[in-house]
Order: C-alpha cells, then sequence, then structure tokens
C-alpha cells in the first residue's frame, strides 16, 4: 500500500516548486516539470526535484512489488507500475528547452554530478517510462526524453515543435548514448554532425519518437498515460531495470569514466602545435 500523499511538489518546502508528482492511475505516477514555461535543466530542479521525485515513485513501486511477491495471491497487481513525464502543463509550446546554459558552464561538476547521475536513473529505472513531449524538445530535453522507454509527442498541429539534440553530444556519455539511442547511422550523422531539427513526423521517421498526437498538452498527457497503463505490467516481475543496465551497459561505463575534458580551444592548440 502507498505511503505517499498526492501531489508531492519538489523542491520540498519551496516556495515556487519546479515540479510535481501525482498518481493518475493505481499503477501509473506522473511527474511534470514546471520551472517556467519552458522547464530548463537546473541543478535546483535536477537535483532539488528531479531525483527526488524519482525516489518517491520507485519507492512506492517497491512497496507494492515488494507486498505483491510476498502475498499468496496469485492475481495481486502490486508490482505493476510505469511513469510518465510531461512539461509544464500550463502551456504546449515546450517540454524542455535544456540547460540553463550559463549556470552549467560556470560548473564543472554538472555532468559528473548532476546530469550524467539523473540520465542513468531514468536510463536504467524499474518501471517503464513513457514521455509526453508537449511542444519543443531541445538539446538536454531531448536526451531526457531519449532515456526513457517511449515517447509520445505533439504532431504540431496546434503549435510547431522540433526536436534538436547537437548541443550536448561533446560529453560523456552522450556520444554512447546517441549510439545506442539512435541506431541507424544516417540518423546519427543527422544528430550528432549535422545539428538537424526533427519535426514531428520526421523524427517518427527516424523513430525517435513512438507516436504522434494532435491536440493541446492535455491530449498528449492523456494518451500518454493510456500507454502507460498499458505498459504497467511489464514492471511486475522486477526485472524490467535489470534488463536495461545490462542493455545501455556501455552507456553507464562510459558516463562513469573519470576523463579529462578536451574543449574545442584545446584541440586547435594541440592541431596547432602538430601542423
Amino acid at each position: 500500500m502507498s505511503t505517499a500523499t498526492y501531489p508531492l511538489h519538489f523542491p520540498a518546502g519551496a516556495s515556487t516548486p519546479l515540479l510535481t508528482v501525482t498518481r493518475p492511475k493505481t499503477a501509473v505516477w506522473q511527474i511534470e516539470l514546471h520551472n517556467g514555461a519552458d522547464s530548463r535543466l537546473t541543478r535546483d530542479l535536477i537535483d532539488g526535484a528531479f531525483k527526488p521525485a524519482l525516489d518517491v515513485v520507485e519507492k512506492d513501486w517497491r512497496d507494492g512489488w515488494r507486498a505483491a511477491a510476498a502475498s499468496k495471491n496469485k492475481n495481486e497487481t502490486g508490482g505493476a507500475g510505469s511513469l510518465v513525464i510531461i512539461g509544464n502543463r500550463a502551456q504546449d509550446k515546450f517540454f524542455s528547452n535544456g540547460f540553463d546554459y550559463p549556470s552549467v558552464i560556470a560548473d564543472p561538476n554538472w555532468f559528473t554530478l548532476t546530469f550524467n547521475p539523473l540520465l542513468l536513473r531514468l536510463l536504467t529505472f524499474p518501471v517503464p517510462t513513457v514521455v509526453a513531449i508537449n511542444g519543443h524538445c531541445f538539446a538536454a530535453g531531448c536526451i531526457i526524453s531519449l532515456a526513457c522507454d517511449y515517447r509520445v509527442m505533439t504532431d504540431g498541429s496546434k503549435r510547431n515543435a522540433w526536436m534538436f539534440i547537437l548541443a550536448l553530444l561533446g560529453r560523456r556519455p552522450s556520444p554512447t548514448f546517441c549510439a545506442q539511442k539512435v541506431p541507424r547511422s544516417t540518423i546519427q550523422r543527422k544528430v550528432a554532425l549535422e545539428g538537424h531539427r526533427f519535426t514531428p513526423q520526421e523524427a517518427v521517421d527516424a523513430e525517435l519518437v513512438d507516436e504522434l498526437v494532435s491536440g493541446g498538452t492535455e491530449d498528449i498527457l492523456r494518451r500518454a498515460i493510456d500507454l502507460a497503463q498499458a505498459k504497467t505490467g511489464l514492471a511486475s516481475k522486477g526485472v524490467w531495470g535489470l534488463i536495461k543496465t545490462e542493455l545501455y551497459r556501455t552507456v553507464m561505463e562510459g558516463a562513469q569514466r573519470d576523463i579529462r575534458a578536451v574543449t574545442l580551444a584545446m584541440d586547435d592548440a594541440a592541431a596547432k602545435a602538430r601542423l
């Protein structure tokens, strides 16, 4: 039985919450990002809200899964579960506009201590994750969406929307992540080298998105919840996250390696010395 009382707002005690967790169905949890209209990924949002929210969802699911595993009732469904993630529901222009760039470049530990752990947590989360992409999905916002298991996106009929990734691909674990999550070489080229902005239909054709939904944010959310509900049984055996850990092991190992970041200036200086 759940010990959490929803809705929950994060960061805890904040006068202006950046994220809200709800439970729209018995086995479906929902995370809404609302750090402004465009849900910029800041340290406060990631460390103070997103990661604690994932803790709440996982604990709630695991409590139910353990109870179901211990029950003699073979029809017990407590182990079922899935998670929906959506951008600010008060608008339909953005899912996430990516990092707050000035604060990121000022933080040398941003990727190692803040972003990469979130990425890996989503990548191996123990229940199916469905992203409701209710608008532009840029840079780190796009990476977050690709770290999840299923993606439902606006078809752009109400407002134009794009998917765009390039800005992050010089940072670990993004190159290996791209190779895992974008398996077609022609699409990798568009993503990593050309910085192509994918329309919703292009994103489906490239297999970056599973399906498109017409209408506004609530229509996209409704479809995402229905899809999540249909996938809840996949978590019931408790191995969903373990399978993904093996599936994405190269990404995880790449993210955990302590390497020296090579900047454009450093690379050019080395070429100048060589040539």
